[in-house]
């Protein structure tokens, strides 16, 4: 007797669906990038581009990528079939950008790697009495510690960083010995992740109560501490402090674009995998605007925990801030850190801080990775929607994930780490794969449709500022900064470590590869579609099939009842 095929998952809860979709936005960008882009870019000024950015961008894709998911029911791959069949290449671009992006599981292994040595006293990364020292380290017990800011000293948290934790080697060319200690890491968040979706969203939806709230918490508790110590209000103002002359950078509105998207988690496939395991009935449209204002806020206050705790550093260290700031891995394992050390308890607040890094990271790791399992499960549902067939697929995949990442556990894992981020999941890929996704939703599908089809499924319909940003607004701003990004392309450079050349050819290939199957997959379906060049195109434009009706959440429409946009080729219809 053949086995019964299963029907697609839903949230039990309309929570779990919040706490998931609020764990996949807010992740480690919001902790240590947005503080660094606010003070670099101007301080209080930054928020006027960001906050216009999150209003004609942030928000429009991120409603358009929900409402997608739960009116179609189907994953980031399989949506577009029912919306613009031209256009399902894109559903593979986010795939790969996924794929690129599942290479952040090795900072969960780093920030795991840290919290180990927490239960230690003294921390390791205060002393300069550890194996991986060298002559030039400096305590940050010394009084002259600050000296390391003006000399060719280095202090005992970079060498702990750079020698004790990635042991780092000359270059990416020099490969060298794999950490183990390292490796086990990188396995325990794998082993993690796996079992935080393998039974879909019922696994999932009861891992986000605590890996999305569990954040919140720490962050308010470094929030509240960081405020209260010495040196902490020059920090915040120094963090806030309006510069205007900046507003005229077109480098800061570029950064400030850049940050919504990867904030928001725009073109990844997550929002729209989410989205698709709601009722049909659900209000979306509510649940975006929530969403999305916990997200900027979120990044906002996360500003005042990081520079209250640098401020304290620089007051500590008799030093000025701007010689202590950091982004990225620079800030969470490095400069912070250092400050945490230096309070009272640092055994406390250095656990506090590195539980929520890693909480952070594991909800974008595992929302990204039931996004590409999701997504091959719509794609072959006869075959995948049996019993044990997920859990399978799953350490599959899982596994073939982990083997791939070992090299960046090794010695010159952190040069491969920083070419495979650099250009696998960068600002151009992400803004070429939203242009498509606006014109496919907004022109092709069309934006009256959408707007239609949001009211069908939460009796409220989109204001016209939507309508207009998905036609008009928001396509017109990322074709823009998509061509400036690509005129302003700057190689990239590691602390002064030039890369070979080789390398900037692979990483245009990673990057390029995340672009091509938009236009392959648009070639090879004009190619064996039946008809003129014409009449292929106007086939191709419109929905195979119009998708779940909200009224019965199982029947579709008749294809006479479908309301398309209006036609590219009026005149081959």
């Amino acid at each position: 007797m053949e086995t019964q095929v299963e029907k697609r998952e839903q949230w039990k809860r309309k929570r779990e669906y919040i706490l998931a979709s609020a764990g996949n936005v807010v992740g480690l960008g919001n902790v240590w990038r947005f503080p660094y882009l606010c003070y670099k870019n101007g301080g209080g000024v930054f928020l006027v581009p960001y906050c216009l950015f999150a209003v004609l961008c942030g928000l429009p894709l991120f409603l358009l990528e929900t409402v997608i998911g739960q009116y179609t029911q189907e994953g980031a791959a399989t949506c577009w079939t029912k919306l613009c069949p031209l256009a399902q290449g894109t559903g593979y671009s986010l795939l790969v950008i996924q794929l690129y992006s599942r290479l952040y599981s090795i900072i969960l292994a780093w920030a795991l790697l840290y919290l180990i040595y927490c239960f230690r006293d003294p921390l390791p990364w205060t002393t300069c009495n550890n194996p991986w020292n060298t002559d030039k380290c400096v305590d940050l017990t010394s009084a002259n510690s600050s000296a390391i800011y003006s000399s060719n000293l280095t202090s005992s948290v970079s060498e702990f960083w750079e020698r004790g934790v990635l042991s780092m080697s000359g270059g990416i060319e020099e490969v060298g010995a794999v950490q183990w200690e390292l490796l086990l890491c990188l396995l325990a968040c794998w082993v993690a992740c796996y079992f935080c979706i393998w039974k879909g969203v019922r696994s999932t939806g009861k891992v986000v109560y605590f890996t999305a709230v569990f954040p919140y918490v720490t962050l308010a508790i470094l929030l509240v501490r960081g405020l209260t110590l010495p040196g902490a209000w020059q920090g915040v103002v120094f963090y806030l402090y309006p510069d205007f002359s900046r507003l005229a950078d077109l480098q800061v509105w570029m950064e400030a674009g850049a940050q919504v998207l990867f904030s928001y988690g725009i073109a990844g496939g997550s929002i729209i995998t989410l989205g698709s395991y709601n009722k049909v009935k659900n209000n979306c449209y509510k649940d975006s605007m929530w969403l999305c204002v916990l997200n900027s806020c979120t990044s906002f206050v996360a500003g005042f925990a990081v520079f209250s705790a640098l401020g304290f550093m620089a007051h500590k260290q008799g030093i000025p801030i701007n010689m202590v700031v950091e982004s990225g891995p620079g800030l969470a394992f490095i400069a912070f850190p250092q400050a945490v050390a230096m309070m009272p308890l640092p055994q406390l607040w250095a656990a506090c801080f590195f539980i929520m890094l890693i909480l952070l990271g594991l909800d974008t790791v595992f929302t990204g990775l039931e996004t590409i399992t999701s997504s091959v499960i719509d794609m072959f549902p006869g075959q995948m929607r049996r019993p044990w067939r997920r859990e399978i697929f799953l350490v599959f995949f899982c596994s073939v994930c982990f083997l791939s990442q070992i090299p960046l556990t090794a010695q010159g894992g952190v040069f491969l780490f920083q070419l495979m981020d650099y250009y696998g999941a960068n600002g151009v890929c992400v803004l070429f794969v939203s242009l498509i996704q606006c014109v496919a939703a907004g022109w092709a599908f069309g934006a009256e449709q959408m707007c239609d089809a949001t009211k069908s499924m939460t009796g409220q319909r989109p204001c016209l500022l939507f309508k207009l940003c998905w036609r008009y607004f928001t396509p017109l701003i990322c074709m823009v900064c998509f061509i400036c990004s690509c005129l302003d392309y700057q190689q990239l450079t590691s602390r002064g470590y030039v890369y070979p050349d080789w390398t900037y050819h692979l990483g245009r290939a990673i990057a390029f590869s995340s672009v091509i199957p938009v236009p392959a997959w648009a070639v090879y379906k004009i190619c064996f579609t039946q008809g003129t060049l014409r009449q292929r195109l106007s086939v191709l434009w419109y929905p195979v099939r119009d998708p779940v009706d909200p009224k019965t959440n199982n029947e579709l429409l008749n294809e006479t009842e479908m309301k398309p946009a209006a036609a590219p080729f009026p005149n081959m219809l």
